[in-house]
């Protein structure tokens, strides 16, 4: 069935579906199989088709998953719009910043995973907020969490600017495939440092990632010859196909991190996977998947650690503490990071310096520092 067949079976709201369709850029996508769409245009088909019907409680489960930064606050805008005097909305989010704006009041659960859960009263946006980052209740009088997660944006950035020592660079590069071009900008990186990668879906971030890890080469070939570099890659997309526990997987991959005692300090112990080590890698979720992942990332030697989307399937404490141990292995290992990131508060805490993509998705785009 095609998106414009589904929407109308489901319309209800006189005139949603129109309108709907141009706030969530589905006006292409209409006469497109719904079993074709990508992870980004299923989010917002999703979200539209439970818009266009009437309702007195709309439910939102994770609405910016898949979404980049300005796709995600256009489905906030929608999902706002619903409100009204006797229609209420509920949505599940991690991404601190749309849960700012979407939110007129915060719950937090907290619990064990996978064991127990409890939800609390509701709270302004602000102090709900800051009671999941404080980890404290104060109108239960009830901690749930030993630590408080904080961000010091301007973590030792002076120390790493007066002490970069060496110098990565790359040529202008163009890659065309089908009908859409990239063109980047020479450019360059220093060790400890993050340049993170911001741009719509569809401007070929991962193209870009993908030819400085030589998975991909440039138009022209001999550029290629520039981009020599020890990289280590996480791709935007994991496919799980190791026949064996998490345990097995670390062992084979990166054993030498794994049996170090300050790699499992500052990586293991803080993604969580002593609780997971023994279980197979094919029957993980998305999120232990991406928790592992950012482990086999770091684990391996590299000049240049080339993440794309590591807040993907995690939630919000998650991200907030993968953040964290990314810029500090990045800074204390003297390496350089490069990393696409949609998820705001992480990526304003993880960049140094940022690249930004411009152009029609999709058709053609430009990367510029």
């Amino acid at each position: 069935m095609t998106v414009h067949k589904m929407l109308e079976a489901k319309l209800e709201r006189e005139g949603a579906k129109e309108e709907l369709a141009d706030q969530l850029e589905l006006v292409n996508l209409m006469d497109r199989e719904i079993g074709q769409l990508s992870g980004g245009e299923l989010q917002r088909f999703a979200i539209a088709l439970a818009a266009v019907q009437k309702a007195d409680v709309y439910m939102f489960d994770e609405p910016s998953s898949y979404l980049d930064v300005r796709q995600r606050l256009a489905a906030a805008r929608v999902i706002r719009s619903l409100l009204s005097h006797d229609i209420y909305v509920i949505a599940v989010e991690h991404d601190l910043s749309v849960l700012d704006y979407l939110s007129d009041f915060i719950c937090c659960f907290y619990g064990q995973p996978s064991i127990y859960g409890v939800v609390t009263m509701p709270f302004s946006v602000r102090e709900g907020i800051n009671i999941f980052l404080d980890g404290y209740i104060p109108t239960e009088n009830l901690r749930f969490r030993n630590e408080n997660l904080t961000f010091r944006i301007s973590e030792n950035a002076d120390e790493m600017y007066s002490t970069h020592t060496k110098q990565f660079e790359y040529p202008a590069l163009t890659k065309t495939l089908g009908g859409f071009k990239l063109e980047v900008e020479a450019g360059g990186f220093s060790d400890s440092e993050i340049v993170v990668l911001v741009g719509e879906n569809g401007m070929g971030k991962t193209t870009f990632v993908q030819m400085l890890a030589g998975k991909l080469k440039p138009d022209n070939e001999k550029d290629a010859e520039n981009l020599n570099y020890r990289v280590s890659l996480k791709p935007q997309t994991i496919s799980p196909k190791f026949p064996g526990t998490v345990r097995m997987l670390l062992l084979k991959r990166i054993k030498g991190a794994f049996m170090d005692p300050t790699f499992q300090t500052e990586v293991i112990k803080p993604m969580q996977l002593e609780n997971i080590m023994d279980q197979e890698v094919q029957t993980l979720s998305g999120g232990e998947l991406q928790r592992v992942a950012i482990c086999l990332v770091l684990g391996l030697p590299a000049d240049i650690y080339l993440i794309d989307e590591p807040s993907a399937y995690l939630d919000s404490e998650q991200r907030i503490s993968a953040a964290k141990l990314i810029k500090r292995f990045i800074l204390n290992s003297r390496k350089s990071a490069l990393i696409i990131e949609h998820d705001f508060i992480m990526a304003t805490y993880l960049a140094d310096r940022v690249i930004v993509y411009e152009g029609q998705p999709g058709i053609h785009a430009v990367a510029r520092k």
